[in-house]
């Protein structure tokens, strides 16, 4: 077999690497976001608040940020692989468990476990992605992958509000734990680890690696950055059902639709965002935080507008816009962690990013909007705190723009 067919094989196989780990990110999301879809229904089965309720979402990105590294350093060793399929199984049981839930208490338990469960999986699964494909993709595929979330949210959201719209929420979660557990069982039968871990990765002790991920006066702004404005993300994932309820009326199916559409536009906007960071990048006029800090600013002027106007048509295309750049930070910032940590612990380095995103967004975001919605009301609550998040985070940015990239990256 010639060379080039060979490499045609190698390119083909990564792909199907993708497409797999891919999916199991989706399955990932759509289990932890089908939940608010639902929160109207849980809201009035249970008499519950819009701070408990933020807390059922908050609780699983508290979890996914506080196991994240110990997780990662070991899947790191133990096979990406094999450490990605247990994830799979573990969030997917867990998900079912939460259909049976009773009350308020159980279903918190059970979203206890579903963080467990994806705890590691998105900074292991980038890790494996990208150790399969050339550098030149890294902010492509950084987006690309991580778009998956978006995707598995709008499932979560369309798929979920309508099931729980005609067969009840129950039914909902049950369908999200189906799919989870069929894809697990597939994937360790495709999918193999594409190359062998090296000696250093190996040997390399956690402590050495955790302060590896840190080195340096770039990478803790890029996690801050990161982290800050993916609270606008998950706030705008979490609430964007409710508000469609509260607002305009609409019923649990219409409006988990009309949410997961305005995620799946997040989604696209993920892409595309990577795609022409990587585009600019190459052509040498524009660095990866200062690609960033533009989208931050974008997210924020959006923000503000659509929530300054009433409930309308300008309200929905200024929300479809901010969806559009509230998480395309994720490109630039993987771009920039992989930039700057050894590939050899990239799993870690990954695993730290993800940390900072649930710890700074994806846990408080939802949360904290859900606290103050209880005050002043949903859409006030939406409106103070989200464009401020996307301004503090193009801050941080800033901050990794004044710094010595070329000297970080050569070191």
């Amino acid at each position: 077999m010639s060379l080039s067919a060979t490499n045609r094989d190698y390119d083909r196989y990564a792909w199907v690497i993708f497409a797999l780990t891919f999916g199991l990110l989706i399955s990932d999301y759509m289990s932890r976001q089908v939940l608010n879809a639902v929160f109207p229904l849980l809201k009035a089965e249970w008499a519950l608040t819009d701070a408990q309720l933020g807390s059922l979402s908050g609780i699983v990105a508290l979890m996914v940020g506080l196991l994240t590294v110990p997780l990662s350093f070991l899947a790191d060793r133990w096979g990406r692989v094999k450490s990605l399929t247990l994830m799979a199984v573990l969030w997917s049981l867990a998900t079912l468990l939460c259909a049976y839930s009773q009350s308020f208490a159980q279903m918190f338990a059970g979203r206890f476990m579903v963080g467990i469960g994806e705890a590691a999986y998105g900074s292991v699964g980038i890790a494996l992605v990208l150790s399969a494909f050339p550098e030149r993709l890294r902010a492509t595929l950084s987006a690309a992958f991580m778009a998956g979330g978006m995707m598995g949210s709008v499932l979560g959201l369309g798929l979920g509000g309508v099931l729980a719209n005609a067969l009840g929420w129950r039914y909902a979660f049950g369908a999200m734990a189906l799919f989870g557990l069929v894809l697990a069982l597939i994937y360790p039968l495709l999918v193999r680890d594409p190359r062998p871990h090296s000696d250093i990765e190996a040997a390399t002790p956690m402590m050495v690696a955790l302060k590896t991920v840190w080195r340096g006066a770039q990478l803790p702004w890029v996690y801050l950055g990161s982290g800050l404005q993916l609270f606008v993300s998950a706030s705008l994932m979490a609430w964007l059902p409710s508000l469609l309820n509260r607002e305009y009326h609409w019923d649990t199916a219409t409006a988990g639709l009309a949410a997961g559409g305005f995620v799946f536009i997040g989604g696209i906007g993920m892409i595309v965002s990577g795609y022409f960071a990587d585009r600019i990048r190459q052509q040498g006029c524009y660095r990866a935080e200062q690609i960033a800090m533009v989208y931050c600013g974008c997210s924020a002027i959006a923000l503000l507008i659509a929530f300054s106007v009433p409930a309308g048509v300008l309200q929905l295309v200024s929300l479809a816009i901010a969806m559009c750049f509230c998480a395309a930070t994720t490109g630039p910032a993987g771009a920039l962690v992989a930039a700057l940590t050894p590939a050899a612990i990239h799993g870690t380095a990954f695993a730290m990013l993800t940390l900072m995103n649930n710890l700074l967004g994806l846990a408080p975001g939802p949360f904290l909007t859900g606290l103050l919605a209880d005050s002043l009301g949903l859409s006030l609550a939406l409106m103070v705190l989200l464009p401020l998040m996307s301004l503090f985070s193009a801050l941080a940015f800033w901050h990794v723009a004044c710094k010595s990239y070329d000297n970080a990256v050569a070191r």
